[in-house]
Parts: C-alpha cells; sequence; structure tokens
C-alpha cells in the first residue's frame, strides 16, 4: 500500500469491509448522498481525484458519473472523531448526485411539529 494511504488502515470497516461516506457540496455545503465505500474505492478516489464507491447491488467498484456524466470532483476527504464515516467535499459536475435527477437525494423532508 501506499505510504500516502495508510491512514486508511486505522478506519473502522463494517462486516462487509465498507464505510459510510458522505458526499458534501464543497462550495455551499449541500449534503448530497451518502454512499458506501470499500479500501479500494477510497485509493481509487484519491489516485485519480474523481469518487468512487462501492455498489452494494451490484457488488462492483463505481464511479460516481460514469455513465452519467455527473462526476464528483474531489476536493477534501475527513473522516470522524469514531473513525467510522467519511465526509467527502467534492465538486459535483452537472449540479445532479442523485439517480432522480435531483441535485441532492436529500429531498424528502418530513413534517415536525415543534
Amino acid at each position: 500500500m501506499n505510504q500516502d494511504y495508510l491512514w486508511i488502515e486505522a478506519l473502522k470497516f463494517n462486516a462487509q469491509g465498507l464505510i459510510p461516506a458522505i458526499a458534501q457540496d464543497a462550495e455551499d455545503g449541500t449534503v448530497l448522498m451518502m454512499a458506501w465505500m470499500n479500501k479500494e474505492s477510497i485509493q481509487k478516489t484519491l489516485e485519480t481525484q474523481e469518487v468512487h464507491y462501492w455498489s452494494r447491488s451490484r457488488s462492483e467498484l463505481w464511479h460516481k458519473g460514469a455513465t452519467s456524466g455527473h462526476i464528483q470532483k474531489l476536493k477534501s476527504l475527513y473522516y470522524d472523531c469514531d473513525a467510522d464515516t467519511l465526509l467527502l467535499k467534492i465538486e459535483q459536475i452537472g449540479d445532479i448526485a442523485c439517480h432522480t435527477g435531483a441535485r441532492s437525494c436529500f429531498f424528502q423532508e418530513v413534517k415536525i411539529n415543534c
């Protein structure tokens, strides 16, 4: 493993070897989506500076936007205090992150009474 990637070994992956990754717009802070990453997708993301995830449904590496053109360019990467969640600050090309065509996957608001 590349010495620059040794920090990946400190991450806490689940039993399937995956870790949740939140994609956030680096410019305005909008949370765009959540997906799963494994060690390979993290390394590929760092090498290419374009985000790669692990598709649980297809059991394969997934280059975000490879077919749609809505790629995610990595601007910075963080992991949380427990080392069990990633935060990817990205530039969303085409301004569409969700497979529905929405900018963000988080568009279904639950109305609460306060």
